[in-house]
């Protein structure tokens, strides 16, 4: 039960004489039960998970939207981070600065994004190291985010207010191709979480197309159109198939672009090896194997292939 405060002497003098006190008590565990259930809400929906709409968190949906409000177009020049930083938190964002510029950063990445939403100019981080202050970098729209913010003047989709009913944000951004698909997702919310891999634009776009003229279309027709998933870097599959539901595990090399071997070490009909891969190199150091590249069951299990 919750606990009753007594009243002091001050404030009983400061009660009108008519005043009578009510005291509601509470069951503890359904407030707790009430109170988290409103928390995993606000995470879920606010916070941690994209909306399917326009594949953007709202951090994501409110940096796009004011730097489109601010006119850091593609064809216009770079400002600084932390004036984008500063818009963001003070008009639609009532978060940390941190939590914002990380999200804007990892937007700006090439290795994260599939298809990068902001142009950034400066450092912005790598595989093996963080961005720079946002007060040395900076920043502007890229091109594909203006296919996502392009009709917001055309009133096709709906505004809600701000955290304290000052300014207008969107609910969602007009997307002009299904961008959730195109970079995919990750997010821990509470209770649930999500991790969508990203996608060429091209296939999705085609398979989009497809299912609008064909409503009725099976995954079996869509996967002719979009066959598999596109990650940012160049990846290597280390398995012969991939199921449909994707169940090969994926192994990300450190360096993105591959450089051809020999033929004497390709097997016949496969993709080239990966000189990134160690078996690799051991194979061509060495000059007792005699296997043949028209065998390849021959070869080891451990074999890797560029996709």
């Amino acid at each position: 039960m919750a606990r009753r405060r007594s009243t002091t002497r001050s404030e009983q003098d400061e009660l009108p004489e008519d005043f009578t006190e009510h005291i509601v008590d509470i069951d503890v565990t359904q407030e707790m039960e009430t109170s988290f259930l409103e928390y995993s809400y606000s995470v879920i929906y606010s916070r941690a998970l994209p909306d399917a709409r326009d594949g953007l968190k709202p951090v994501q949906r409110r940096i796009l939207f004011m730097m489109d409000q601010m006119g850091l177009r593609p064809d216009r020049g770079h400002v600084k981070s932390a004036r984008v930083v500063g818009e963001v938190m003070g008009k639609l964002h009532p978060h940390g600065d941190s939590a914002i510029y990380d999200a804007m950063v990892r937007m700006a990445q090439s290795f994260a994004m599939r298809l990068p939403l902001v142009d950034g100019h400066g450092n912005f981080g790598s595989l093996d190291d963080g961005p720079a202050a946002p007060r040395y970098t900076e920043a502007r729209m890229a091109p594909a985010a203006q296919a996502l913010t392009g009709d917001l003047d055309e009133d096709v989709v709906d505004f809600v207010p701000n955290y304290d009913n000052q300014f207008q944000q969107p609910g969602v951004l007009p997307a002009a191709y299904p961008a959730l698909l195109v970079n995919g997702a990750t997010g821990i919310a509470v209770g649930m979480a999500t991790n969508m891999a990203p996608h060429n634009l091209r296939e999705v776009v085609a398979g989009a197309r497809h299912l609008i003229l064909n409503p009725e279309a099976t995954l079996e027709d869509l996967m002719k159109f979009v066959p598999g998933p596109d990650l940012p870097r160049a990846a290597a599959l280390w398995a012969w198939k991939a199921s449909v539901t994707l169940t090969a595990p994926v192994a990300v090399p450190s360096r993105p672009e591959p450089r051809s071997p020999s033929n004497r070490f390709r097997p016949a009909n496969r993709a080239s090896w990966s000189p990134n891969c160690p078996t690799w190199w051991a194979r061509k150091r060495s000059p007792r194997r005699s296997r043949t590249p028209s065998s390849p069951r021959s070869w080891p299990a451990s074999r890797t292939w560029w996709t």
